[in-house]
């Protein structure tokens, strides 16, 4: 929980999220972020394709407080959704509200959304929602259900460890949704906070989407649970064209592969762009076990800069706390 604890921190410092954008991808980010602009992604997303995988892309961004930046962030996803038609490649897009200026206004972010997912709808190109934390849950799904009324190319989240999980998905049941356990740290008030509750629920959310839902994307990297999956769509004959497996870009390659060549619907969740920090820092604190992935390249010579230190110094700080 501590190490949990000590990357979520880390995703929501800002200077640190300003400090990474100057270095580029650092720290063992660029194994797990396609690049950092739209052509180096279609070359990653062609060479996905090639496996019969299709991707879902995220044009990453944290921190949008001003128009200018939410504006030049729709800009970059129309260019995004531009490329993917232009090249013909097998991808959706992913987005996040706050991005496109949840936190300045709504009715703003509103527009900005319509414009990418008319867009995307005149290619026949599907746009997703993503979810964030509690404070902005039901303003994203507000945002849904008002574009919703003038469009069906587009669906969302749903994050197993909220109390209101079961109710939002059944009022959502005919989008296409993807299902996930939850990547931020939410207070007891609103979200379960064991393990095994989020596993129980993420479970429970899964097969009733799969019985009762239009169409289910499957979010995640545990084995355990792709096997469950397996076995209960076959003993509900459950049609493989109802559902897909997705997992993050560059986390467990040949399972990826192998479901893909099982025959399986699989897409990859694709990020890219300069502003990669936060959605790193998640990252690690969902699976605290791939800091292998990062710890020699942090805190050894060659890369010894300041988001390093800062790290250090943050996580020595919290031991020092949790001491006392």
């Amino acid at each position: 929980m501590l190490l949990k604890d000590f990357f979520i921190g880390l995703s929501q410092n800002q200077i640190l999220n300003s400090a990474a954008k100057k270095y580029g991808l650092r720290m063992g980010a660029q194994n797990v972020v396609a690049g950092t602009n739209i052509a180096e992604t279609i070359e990653s997303i062609k060479e996905l394709n090639k496996h019969g995988i299709s991707c879902t892309v995220d044009n990453l961004g944290e921190f949008v407080f001003e128009k200018e930046e939410a504006t030049a962030a729709k800009n970059q996803i129309l260019e995004v959704i531009e490329a993917i038609h232009d090249n013909g490649v097998d991808a959706h897009i992913s987005l996040k509200p706050s991005q496109l200026g949840l936190d300045i206004d709504f009715d703003f972010c509103k527009e900005n959304l319509r414009e990418i997912v008319g867009k995307a709808h005149s290619y026949g190109i599907f746009v997703n929602f993503d979810m964030e934390d509690y404070a902005r849950l039901q303003p994203s799904y507000d945002l849904l259900d008002e574009l919703s009324k003038d469009y069906d190319n587009i669906g969302t989240v749903i994050q197993a460890y909220f109390f209101r999980a079961e109710e939002d998905l059944h009022k959502h049941k005919d989008f296409r949704l993807r299902i996930v356990k939850g990547a931020y740290k939410e207070p007891a008030e609103y979200a379960y906070q064991d393990k095994s509750d989020i596993d129980k629920n993420y479970i429970k959310l899964i097969e009733w989407h799969l019985l009762n839902g239009k169409f289910t994307s499957i979010a995640t990297h545990d084995h355990n649970v792709i096997n469950h999956v397996k076995q209960f769509v076959k003993e509900h004959n459950i049609p493989n064209d109802k559902f897909e497996f997705q997992m993050l870009y560059g986390f467990r390659r040949d399972m990826q592969l192998e479901l893909a060549k099982e025959g399986y619907n699989f897409c990859t969740y694709v990020p890219f762009g300069q502003d990669w920090y936060g959605y790193f820092m998640r990252r690690l604190a969902e699976r605290p076990q791939n800091i292998n992935l990062v710890v020699k390249q942090v805190f050894n010579k060659k890369t010894n800069t300041a988001i390093g230190l800062a790290a250090g110094a943050f996580l020595l700080g919290r031991l020092s706390k949790r001491k006392k």
